[in-house]
């Protein structure tokens, strides 16, 4: 029997769902099973993230798909809780997951649950910033003057965040 203080069913245990909050989100496929960074899925990602910016579900700054997760900066608009969010993605994307995986043998779907990290009005926003965007290089996944197609950045955040890539900066601590 599952243990609901335990794993995935303590997840949503103490969520709290803040309308203009900022969230640094977590999406992760079934078992890890990658298949996301395929172009039909990561492109229904991308747009499904977009277009909820577009009707006031979440404010989006920036994202990446990785081959078996997703990770996403958004502040929550007021329409939906956290939950629904991350629920209406998992359910615009569905189609083009369950499609990439007629294409191979195993299945691809979402993970059950989210993590989620609520942003602090205090806690420097570089840091999330650097982790997203960074995380593809990191992985080895494209090298360092090459562009990762699963990165997204709104425009605004874009304008101030692509001046602090050229810096000599040190990693904060919990990128390493």
């Amino acid at each position: 029997m599952r243990d609901p203080t335990k794993g995935h069913a303590a997840l949503p245990r103490g969520r709290v769902s803040i309308p203009h909050a900022e969230y640094f989100l977590t999406v992760c496929t079934d078992e890890k099973r990658p298949g996301l960074t395929s172009p039909a899925a990561a492109t229904a990602i991308l747009t499904e993230l977009r277009a909820m910016d577009a009707d006031g579900a979440w404010q989006l700054r920036c994202a990446v798909v990785m081959p078996d997760h997703l990770h996403a900066l958004a502040i929550l608009g007021e329409r939906l809780t956290l939950g629904q969010s991350v629920g209406r993605l998992k359910s615009k994307t569905h189609a083009s997951l369950r499609a990439v995986a007629a294409n191979s043998a195993a299945s691809l779907a979402w993970e059950r649950d989210f993590y989620d990290h609520h942003l602090r009005p205090d806690e420097v926003r570089l840091a999330p910033f650097l982790y997203i965007f960074l995380k593809p290089y990191r992985a080895d996944l494209c090298a360092t003057g090459d562009r990762w197609p699963g990165y997204y950045c709104c425009d605004e955040d874009w304008s101030w965040f692509k001046g602090e890539l050229n810096t000599e900066r040190p990693y904060p601590e919990w990128l390493l």
